[in-house]
């Protein structure tokens, strides 16, 4: 009888062993699947460790993503970033993926469906619609080159893996040439600085960005002032005000870009001023995301802004090679010269 008792005693404190290490490593295998992010808000979010599904809602950051060598993790995408010509030349499949995303709009239901393991944005409503919904949701925005810089290590942040790396070296390329732009334009005294008038694209010639924007920043960066002194992106001015401040130079954005030129070159209002007069009216780049704001290829932007502004001093830098050599290293994708060349001229591939 005594031996049964010790035998049962025995296999007892055997088995409260092997479910306490069951617990145990139970809890540490839960600990190191997961880990912790911090959104551009300062919110912390918890993520998957390993991340292999990923809903970006925001159509500038799917480039990130891209330029990140994360791309193959996205399951959904927003149908703007589908209709970038040189996005879908350099990763075709992103016209695979479901994209339940139009502007702002969001389908939720449809994002749950494909099971991200996280969800990138940048519109507040939607990180709330998103958390709502069960879903792990990280702010990604910016405004500034600053932003930039954050947003892009959130972005490689949450990929992990590879994406560190290669988030360090775009960050040492970017802080490159904002450093050589400033070196170039630093002994300029305001007289020597043209005025520059951003237009944000061609389907609107009243819609300019102004001061506090990234735009302001790399028109600085490239030797110019903007002709625009109110504060933020896209306001709306009058056609009075254009012409009152009368800009030396006159970039528009956006794959409608050439339709604003036609446009102004064709209304005696524009005619009047000095940019049209002196034919210093430029399309602005476009690649797999525009140039000139909320993208990963304004690294690129501050270096032809250079060239238009103050050509002289930037006379140095062959484009299309930097170009080239940018879509290489960083997008994974070799351009031809042509290819370059229509993507500084914000032309679409030519096939």
């Amino acid at each position: 009888m005594k031996r049964i008792v010790v035998l049962l005693l025995a296999l007892f404190t055997a088995i409260c062993m092997l479910a306490g290490c069951g617990t145990e490593n139970a809890s540490q295998g839960n600990t190191s699947s997961t880990r912790v992010v911090t959104d551009i808000d300062g919110m912390e979010v918890t993520i998957p460790k390993d991340i292999k599904q990923v809903a970006d809602l925001w159509h500038a950051n799917n480039q990130v993503v891209l330029m990140l060598g994360g791309a193959d993790t996205l399951v959904s995408t927003t149908k703007n970033v589908q209709g970038l010509p040189w996005f879908v030349k350099v990763y075709p499949r992103i016209k695979e993926i479901p994209a339940p995303v139009k502007g702002t709009d969001v389908q939720m239901e449809e994002i749950q469906k494909l099971n991200p393991q996280v969800v990138l944005a940048s519109n507040k409503n939607q990180i709330e619609m998103a958390r709502k919904a069960g879903l792990p949701a990280v702010r990604v925005n910016f405004t500034d080159y600053e932003g930039l810089r954050k947003t892009v290590a959130i972005t490689a942040e949450v990929l992990g893996g590879k994406a560190i790396d290669i988030s360090k070296q775009y960050l040492a390329y970017l802080d490159g040439n904002v450093k050589l732009a400033e070196e170039k334009t630093k002994h300029l005294s305001d007289a020597e600085r043209p005025t520059v008038l951003h237009i944000v694209g061609g389907d609107n010639l009243l819609k300019v960005d102004g001061d506090k924007t990234i735009i302001n920043e790399w028109i600085r960066y490239a030797g110019g002032k903007n002709a625009i002194t109110a504060a933020g992106p896209q306001i709306v001015v009058t056609i009075e005000e254009i012409i009152k401040a009368d800009p030396d130079i006159i970039i528009i954005g956006g794959t409608q870009a050439q339709k604003g030129i036609d446009q102004m070159m064709n209304d005696p209002q524009w005619a009047s001023l000095k940019a049209v007069r002196n034919h210093r009216v430029y399309r602005n780049p476009v690649g797999t995301f525009n140039w000139d704001r909320y993208s990963a290829e304004a690294a690129l932007q501050i270096l032809w802004a250079g060239q238009i502004i103050q050509p002289q001093l930037f006379a140095d830098i062959n484009l299309v090679k930097e170009t080239q050599k940018f879509y290489k290293d960083f997008l994974h994708f070799d351009l031809s010269g042509d290819d370059a060349e229509r993507i500084i001229h914000g032309e679409s591939p030519a096939n």
